[in-house]
C-alpha cells in the first residue's frame, strides 16, 4: 500500500495569509499540516530570506531585486499584514521540532546566487528539525551542487513541461522525485503544485500522488480525508 498524499501549504496559506509570511506558516503549523512548500533568495550580503520573487515589489510595499538589497534595507518594507520580510532563519524557528515535512525551493532558475546552497544546506543541517527537507528547483545546476555537498539528501526537480522516460530520468539524475505542474504517469514520487481545483485534486488523490501543494490545504486536506473516510 502507497503511502498517504502529503498535502503542501504552498507558500505557506495564501488563501488566509499573505504569501510566504510567518503569520501563514504559524497557522498552518498550528492546524499540523502536512507539508511547508516555501522558497529561498539570497540578499546583497549573503542573508536567506523566504519570498517567491526575485524581487520585493509585488508582496510588499517595497521595491527592488532582492540581490541588490542589504537584508537591512529589506527590513524597512512589510507584507500586506504588517510583517516584516521573513528570513530562513526565522521561518526555521517557527517551524523547528514540528512534524511538518518541509520543500525549500532554491529560487536559482533566473538568478544563481553565488553560494547559496552551502549558506542553505549548513542553515537546514543545524537546524532543530524533525524531518529531513526536500530541496527542489528549477535549476537542475543547483540541485547538483547540492548533491556534491550532501549526497544523502532529497532533491527534486521542478518542471512545468513533460518529461520523458521520467523514471530513467530520475535515476540518472540522481533524484527523489519530481514536482510537476501537471500529473505524469509512470513516476513513482512525484508532488503536484498548485492544486486548488477540487476535480483535479480528487483525480491526483486517486493516482496517489505522493504530494500535492496547494494555496488552500484546509480545503484539499478536508477532501483527501474526507474520501479517506468513506471508502
Amino acid at each position: 500500500m502507497l503511502p498517504q498524499t502529503l498535502i503542501f501549504g504552498h507558500r505557506g496559506y495564501p488563501k488566509k495569509f499573505p504569501e510566504n509570511s510567518l503569520a501563514g506558516f504559524r497557522y498552518a503549523v498550528q492546524q499540523e499540516i502536512d507539508g511547508l512548500e516555501f522558497d529561498v533568495h539570497l540578499t546583497k550580503d549573503q542573508v536567506p530570506i523566504v519570498m517567491h520573487d526575485e524581487k520585493i515589489d509585488r508582496t510588499s510595499n517595497g521595491h527592488g531585486q532582492i540581490n541588490q538589497l542589504t537584508l537591512n534595507e529589506i527590513r524597512q518594507y512589510h507584507l500586506s499584514n504588517g510583517e516584516k520580510i521573513p528570513t530562513l532563519s526565522e521561518f526555521l524557528h517557527v517551524v523547528a521540532e514540528n512534524p511538518v515535512q518541509l520543500n525549500l525551493e532554491l529560487k536559482t532558475d533566473k538568478i544563481h546566487y553565488a553560494g547559496i546552497e552551502q549558506l542553505v544546506l549548513k542553515m537546514i543541517a543545524q537546524a532543530p528539525l524533525a524531518k529531513p527537507v526536500i530541496f527542489s528547483s528549477f535549476n537542475l545546476p543547483t540541485l547538483k551542487i547540492c548533491q556534491e555537498l550532501v549526497p544523502q539528501g532529497q532533491y527534486c526537480w521542478l518542471t512545468k513541461h513533460r518529461v520523458d522516460n521520467p523514471q530513467k530520468f530520475i535515476q540518472q539524475e540522481h533524484l527523489a522525485g519530481l514536482h510537476l505542474h501537471h500529473y505524469q504517469a509512470g513516476i513513482a514520487c512525484q508532488r503536484i503544485w498548485t492544486i486548488d481545483n477540487t476535480l483535479i485534486a480528487r483525480r491526483l488523490l486517486k493516482n496517489q500522488v505522493a504530494g500535492i501543494i496547494t494555496n488552500d490545504f484546509e480545503k484539499i486536506r478536508h477532501l483527501r480525508d474526507t474520501a479517506v473516510t468513506t471508502n
